[in-house]
């Protein structure tokens, strides 16, 4: 038997946190790719000191609903878990590069499989894109089209600005959109001044989180100039200093994040059999990346 175990950090004051993880761990059991699926949380029940003990398994593969390898990839997690023997130099990884270590979990007779967050998985990539489709309606979408993909951003973790500047990078070469740019909340160059970095006429703006909360819903809109007071709402495309941007809000509410989430676990020696398929099918997406 295998099972998946899909954590994610969860939010005491946002009710909404936890909604796309649920979401995605739904749209996975639908496959019936794994015997069981559980969530697991930092902010909220089940906790991951918790998650697995309570699957039958004995073979587990975890996959962290994060952006960025960091803090809780590299020691809230693992240490919760109580996995043996872990160390993060065993992701040999320099920001963007963690895939999966095999470890045992301490009191249980289980095999897990620590997977590096989705936020890294070149599938990301176009989940991205997928999330520009979303909001304009057009699956075409590109031309004539500026994307800005956003980051929090944070001078205590350099890994948050990698994954944001590696998936751009990747989008930038697809020469699919007319300017690809990394913008960040706490870094420069700022979201607040996207019209300054960006010349087109449209611009896409995709935040690089995991849940819709803040951040997302507060801060970037009212500092992108879309609105005055978040409470009010704002329009999609919004007209700021005369571009109009379409706003998409975070990318981890996108359902193809699904896919995002098998890749993890089947690089990780998972058999999801034609999961992957079947999830691309259901959200329209395409195989990833460079694939």
């Amino acid at each position: 038997m295998q099972a998946l175990v899909i954590v994610a950090h969860g939010s005491h004051l946002n009710a909404g946190s936890a909604q796309p993880t649920y979401d995605h761990a739904d749209t996975i059991r639908e496959t019936g790719a794994f015997d069981e699926v559980r969530e697991g949380f930092w902010k909220e029940e089940p906790h991951f000191r918790e998650v697995i003990r309570t699957v039958e398994s004995d073979e587990v593969f975890v996959v962290p609903l994060f952006i960025s390898e960091g803090y809780f990839t590299e020691q809230v997690i693992p240490r919760e878990l109580r996995l043996e023997n872990w160390d993060p130099d065993l992701w040999d990884s320099e920001g963007t590069d963690a895939s999966n270590v095999t470890l045992e979990a301490a009191d249980v007779d289980k095999t897990v499989h620590y997977c590096g967050p989705v936020g890294t998985h070149d599938a990301m990539t176009d989940v991205i894109v997928q999330r520009a489709e979303s909001v304009t309606g057009d699956s075409n979408v590109g031309e004539g089209f500026g994307l800005a993909v956003v980051g929090h951003g944070t001078e205590r973790n350099e890994n948050s600005a990698k994954a944001i500047e590696y998936h751009t990078e990747r989008i930038r070469e697809m020469d699919r959109f007319d300017e690809v740019q990394a913008l960040y909340m706490d870094e420069e160059p700022e979201v607040d001044d996207v019209t300054d970095h960006m010349s087109a006429e449209d611009i896409v703006v995709v935040p690089l989180f995991i849940a819709d909360g803040f951040h997302t819903q507060e801060d970037i809109p009212e500092d992108m100039g879309l609105t005055d007071d978040y409470r009010t709402g704002w329009d999609v495309p919004g007209d700021v200093d005369g571009q109009r941007i379409w706003y998409a809000g975070a990318v981890g509410t996108e359902g193809l994040m699904a896919d995002v989430i098998l890749e993890r676990a089947a690089d990780a020696g998972a058999d999801i059999g034609d999961a992957l398929e079947r999830v691309q099918e259901w959200t329209g997406g395409t195989p990833a990346a460079g694939d």
